[in-house]
């Protein structure tokens, strides 16, 4: 077991990994809040003006390629830079691509989308490998330790909205700048600055306690770099990403991708009989339960933003608070229940839910969340036809609540397990395919989006229809958990 003296009685470069990951989740988080609305807003009050379908869509492919680029991240960390050095690279382009959307203009906001997209692509993968690290085979705060680091993820994602949602969004901040003779409609921009201060201060972080983080993540030895293999994994991911950006939808997509993964993981889980390969048969199989949750749930930037904005009365006690808020509440939740599921999991041991189990159970609180929201589309019908209400902001409480408990059973368990299902040699690539499904999932999320309208009995056949596939999903998990279990090998 590694020594402990840090955070919680864990690794004392828990603490390290844990605070410069608040960081750069409160730049990403605190852009991610204003993204989409700052794209749909009239050019005149400082937006771009895009309809709600183009501006869905680009929001899709940022989100998707952002984590899609953790593949050849990871495999630059693993064979060439180390994952030390991968994670302070990767945030330092991440800074630069904050501090660019700052500046207003087309090319500039592409530019800043494109570098936070391939900064997270160095930077998500090895900080996870890095917390991976920290950990002996066998030491059962591994899962704990994921869920405090998540913790960490989630205190930056709660904060980012409420600073950045202000600043974009805030009147008092916009008659600020009114009366220093700046430009009202150029608040959105500062809220893009803030993020790339964050991010500043978590790189510094970083760099000051890296020592804490002892021989993790060291890089390899320099004889023999894989460049023909780099070139293929680079190839890969562009052709890739380039065809979902341009045709990625459910039609095709979602079908292709269940195919595919279900015919490697027979391959690897059946045909093939080496461990190593077995092992990555259970991999393919969380990495399609992981998709189709991040599908669902990823829409908090887009379906339940628009939900927000349109249909819900924001306001607490009778003030009222910008729509880009409703993104720091999963986050609260988060911080909230984190150190609950951390302590559960010590307390039980190895009499814990199985892994399949804890996917299985946040597959089917995440379709329970959408089902939710099909009684909330219908209370936003009124008497008269062509005009909605606006509902009371409890829909969406127990929206994120039932999607925060589901979150908690998926994520940072999915996160615990590919560092132990993953070769050494593979480590940072084997996260890399893990934030793929993230990727993949946030696309979908996009183009669901695309398709939301404010009709009330429209709306609900478009929540329940989610609902009932993820519950699908959740029921053929609990089905395969022996057989994923057997795969796994007791890890």
């Amino acid at each position: 077991m590694t020594p402990g003296g840090g955070l919680g009685g864990h690794p004392r470069g828990l603490s390290n990994l844990f605070y410069a990951e608040m960081w750069e989740r409160f730049s990403y988080y605190g852009m991610r809040a204003l993204l989409l609305l700052f794209m749909i807003t009239p050019a005149a009050s400082g937006g771009m003006g895009w309809d709600q379908t183009h501006a869905t869509s680009v929001y899709g492919n940022y989100t998707m390629l952002t984590y899609m680029l953790c593949i050849p991240g990871g495999f630059l960390a693993d064979n060439f830079v180390g994952a030390r050095r991968a994670v302070f690279v990767g945030g330092c382009v991440i800074t630069a691509g904050h501090f660019t959307l700052a500046v207003p203009g087309v090319t500039t906001f592409y530019a800043g989308l494109a570098l936070v997209a391939v900064g997270t692509g160095l930077l998500k993968p090895s900080i996870s490998t890095l917390v991976g690290g920290l950990y002996a085979p066998g030491d059962h705060r591994r899962d704990a330790g994921f869920s405090l680091f998540y913790m960490g993820i989630n205190l930056g994602a709660f904060a980012a909205p409420l600073v950045t949602g202000w600043l974009a969004q805030g009147e008092t901040f916009r008659g600020w700048l009114a009366a220093a003779g700046l430009d009202p409609a150029s608040a959105w921009h500062w809220g893009f600055a803030a993020a790339g201060l964050g991010m500043t201060f978590g790189m510094w972080i970083y760099v000051r306690r890296l020592g804490w983080l002892g021989h993790v993540g060291a890089p390899p030895a320099a004889s023999g770099r894989p460049w023909g293999r780099l070139a293929a994994v680079a190839a890969g991911t562009a052709v890739l990403g380039l065809t979902l950006s341009a045709t990625g939808s459910l039609r095709w997509t979602l079908p292709a991708l269940c195919a595919l993964t279900v015919a490697g993981a027979v391959w690897l889980g059946v045909v093939r009989q080496d461990a190593e390969s077995r092992r990555m048969s259970a991999v393919l199989v969380f990495f399609l339960a992981a998709t189709l949750f991040w599908a669902i749930f990823e829409q908090a930037g887009s379906t339940l933003t628009l939900f927000a904005d349109e249909l819900t009365r924001n306001e607490a006690f009778g003030v009222a608070f910008p729509s880009s808020w409703w993104q720091s509440v999963n986050s609260l939740m988060v911080m909230a229940l984190a150190p609950v599921f951390a302590w559960a999991w010590v307390r039980l041991g190895e009499r814990q839910p199985s892994v399949p189990a804890k996917f299985g159970l946040g597959l089917l609180l995440l379709g329970l969340s959408f089902a939710l929201m099909v009684p909330a589309a219908h209370a936003t019908a009124t008497a008269e036809h062509g005009t909605y209400r606006e509902v009371g902001p409890e829909w969406l409480l127990g929206v994120y609540l039932l999607q925060t408990l589901g979150e908690m059973c998926l994520s940072p368990v999915g996160l615990s397990t590919m560092t132990k299902l993953a070769p050494a040699r593979l480590a940072s690539m084997v996260m890399g395919v893990w934030f793929l499904a993230t990727a993949i999932g946030s696309k979908l999320a996009g183009s669901i989006a695309g398709e939301f309208t404010a009709q009330p009995d429209a709306m609900a056949d478009f929540f329940l229809g989610q609902a009932l596939v993820v519950g699908a999903a959740a029921a053929a998990i609990f089905l395969l958990a022996p057989w994923i279990r057997r795969r796994m090998e007791g890890r």
